[in-house]
């Protein structure tokens, strides 16, 4: 059974840092795409970052360009999302995301769907106060 778990999210001040991290088991995703997402209160998920499946080519929303770094650490099959200079607009609970298909190849939109991908963890939230 596959399972996503986050990690990391907390209270933090506009300007400061974190690093999320989602740890998968009951599977291997080193070849798979996997990506970031967030949920405001009263918003629809968005998509927020995601990496093919090599590792070659990220996509990022462009409120996040620059700021937000998505990795992954295949030994520990753990994707990370570093943050950085954050904003009260980036508070939201954050989903990891992973496509159930080895070494897919996507047109660019469908790195930013939710539909691309198959297994989701159960959030962890991040705090930006002003």
């Amino acid at each position: 059974q596959v399972q996503l778990v986050e990690s990391g999210g907390g209270l933090v001040q506009t300007g400061d840092s974190l690093r999320l991290s989602c740890v998968a088991s009951g599977g291997t995703f080193s070849e798979n795409v996997m990506g970031w997402f967030r949920q405001a209160p009263g918003k629809s998920r968005e998509f927020v970052a995601s990496l093919s499946w090599s590792g070659e080519y990220t996509y990022y929303r462009d409120s996040v360009k620059g700021r937000f770094t998505i990795s992954r650490d295949n030994a520990k099959n753990t994707l990370y999302l570093q943050m950085s200079s954050l904003k009260p607009e980036d508070t939201a609970v954050y989903y990891c995301a992973a496509d159930k298909n080895r070494r897919r190849t996507y047109t660019g939109p469908n790195y930013y769907s939710r539909s691309t991908y198959d297994y989701w963890g159960q959030g962890t939230q991040v705090t930006v106060s002003a």
